[in-house]
């Protein structure tokens, strides 16, 4: 049995749930959805339809459209694709969530693998990859009865890492393309009187705009900050439907009661548990079930790493933040030996400018070649993303070679791997060709992507990515979903969207709330049918 410290602050938080659950299912609770390690899962306790865990623009989005905000085409609107269009006229008086995904999505193309992103981002951004800026073929509609139970669980204020991303770099998308539905970013940049310079802006202020979103659409009550998710598993599994009595030994069942008492569901739920970290520091745990588990937690949880020795020593940094602190501090000021940067992403690129801005000269690391077709710089405009081009072009042209010296501020080494730092603050390469080199260095910087941190998942979620009992990366080894509800193929009940699916651009993470949306509509509107034909039969007619 737990001891808890601040007995206050549980009181606090189970009150807060109280409150909302109650406002949320309009019904009287005769238990709080926390329970406290004594209390038994076999207990009559409440379930919530929806748990999302992230709040970040994906969860932001999925409350958005759990709240019964709906998508309707136009009335003066004409999509530029005309099949699309064409297809939209069939059922104008639908709501998009309402239509079939698949037959929309059907023929679009884009730049996400996610048939649904692609379809949701057009209808959002019509034509944007070809440089035209239409505005959206779609209007909202707030449905109060569309509204689904739901409950999103953040580390941190609505937002999630944008809140945490270094605020001197501008973002590589368009604010326009970062903004969520219903609220214009360059509307609400104006309203606040910011002073947007360009189309792209800081993180600072994309996370500003987030924040406020959630208040303005009235989302609120549905978001709880401060909370760290410690587990997420089934509260039972029987060995198939046919025979749920044939349960495993030592495992609860849990029952959803039907507001006559008389009839029970056995229901595959999911138990929730963590802790919500209070004012004074204490922790305050809870348990809660659910029905449906939505994942949007993103990536940024745990940066890459080399795995190579020395690679724990305390001048060896993995986040932008720590390296702009050091700069910040004046560590570096005055150092005769240049930083080295190792990864060759749009991060890495950060690194090389805010060190070529502070003076400080660098080494910069990475495996592929300068030609490599698959490096983002090839896929960004110059005229739009100059400074990552102006990176790129030193890449090329300030290259080391054998019987060259480095470079005064700047010197890359394609084609090379790090082997190994030492304590002396020295890095060993090896080059493609197995030539092995020395280089001194003042710090290290090791960007080389991030990865989700599923640790609270059975297996930290290795067995539901494409590629079983391997960790779940955005690019190499997503979730598997199915395309068009973004369920998970390999675990019913539990979905995911955004980077988890492989949609990093904020563009595309909303077609993963639209798929997850329609999705559980559906499955709501079946589970009201039955429980009324089940009253209905309870009525002693004939």
């Amino acid at each position: 049995i737990r001891s808890y410290s601040n007995p206050e602050a549980e009181g606090q938080l189970l009150n807060s749930f109280a409150q909302y659950f109650g406002d949320s299912l309009g019904r009287k609770i005769k238990r709080m959805p926390l329970i406290e390690e004594t209390v038994l899962p076999g207990d009559s306790l409440l379930t919530l339809p929806v748990v999302v865990i992230g709040n970040g623009p994906s969860g932001i989005c999925l409350s958005y459209l759990l709240s019964g905000y709906r998508p309707y085409l136009s009335p003066e609107a004409i999509h530029p694709n005309p099949l699309l269009h064409t297809k939209l006229e069939e059922a104008r008086h639908l709501s998009i969530v309402d239509q079939d995904l698949e037959y929309l999505s059907e023929g679009l193309e884009g730049r996400s693998s996610n048939p649904v992103a692609v379809l949701f981002d057009t209808l959002l951004h019509p034509d944007a990859d070809f440089g035209y800026d239409y505005p959206p073929v779609l209007h909202w509609k707030l449905e109060q009865h569309n509204y689904i139970p739901h409950i999103v669980l953040g580390k941190g204020p609505p937002g999630g890492a944008w809140h945490s991303m270094e605020g001197s770099m501008l973002t590589i998308s368009f604010g326009d393309w970062m903004e969520l539905p219903g609220l214009s970013f360059k509307e609400w940049a104006a309203s606040k009187r910011r002073n947007i310079k360009s189309d792209r802006v800081m993180p600072e202020e994309i996370a500003c705009y987030y924040k406020h979103y959630v208040k303005v659409m009235g989302l609120q009550k549905n978001f709880r900050d401060n909370v760290y998710i410690t587990s997420v598993s089934r509260l039972y599994r029987g060995k198939d439907d046919e025979d749920r009595s044939q349960l495993n030994e030592n495992i609860s069942t849990q029952h959803l009661e039907m507001e006559d008492g008389q009839n029970s569901l056995i229901k595959r739920n999911w138990e929730v548990r963590g802790y919500q970290r209070a004012t004074d520091g204490s922790h305050v745990p809870f348990c809660l079930f659910a029905e449906n588990v939505a994942l949007a937690t993103g990536t940024f949880d745990s940066p890459g790493r080399l795995q190579v020795e020395g690679e724990d020593f305390p001048f060896v940094l993995h986040s932008m933040s720590d390296f702009g602190a050091a700069i910040s501090k004046g560590k570096l000021r005055g150092k005769p030996d240049p930083v080295l940067i190792v990864g060759a992403g749009l991060t890495a690129a950060d690194a090389v400018l805010c060190a070529y801005n502070n003076n400080i000269p660098v080494i910069h690391v990475f495996r592929r070649r300068v030609t490599d077709t698959s490096l983002i710089f090839k896929q960004l405009p110059k005229k739009l993303y100059p400074e990552y081009h102006k990176v790129y072009h030193m890449m090329c042209t300030q290259s080391h070679t054998v019987d060259s010296n480095l470079h005064s501020a700047y010197t890359s080494f394609p084609e090379h791997n790090v082997l190994s730092f030492k304590p002396e603050m020295k890095c060993v390469l090896q080059s493609a060709c197995g030539l092995k080199k020395i280089l001194k260095f003042s710090v290290a910087l090791v960007l080389i992507g991030s990865h989700p941190n599923l640790f609270f998942l059975k297996d930290q979620g290795h067995s539901i990515g494409h590629h079983s009992n391997q960790p779940i990366t955005c690019k190499g080894n997503p979730i598997e979903i199915d395309p068009y509800t973004y369920e998970c193929t390999k675990e019913a009940n539990l979905f995911a969207l955004g980077p988890l699916v492989g949609d990093n651009f904020v563009r595309f993470l909303k077609g993963g709330a639209l798929g997850i949306a329609r999705c559980l509509a559906i499955r709501q509107k079946k589970k009201h049918e039955l429980i009324e034909s089940r009253d209905g039969g309870g009525d002693g007619v004939p």
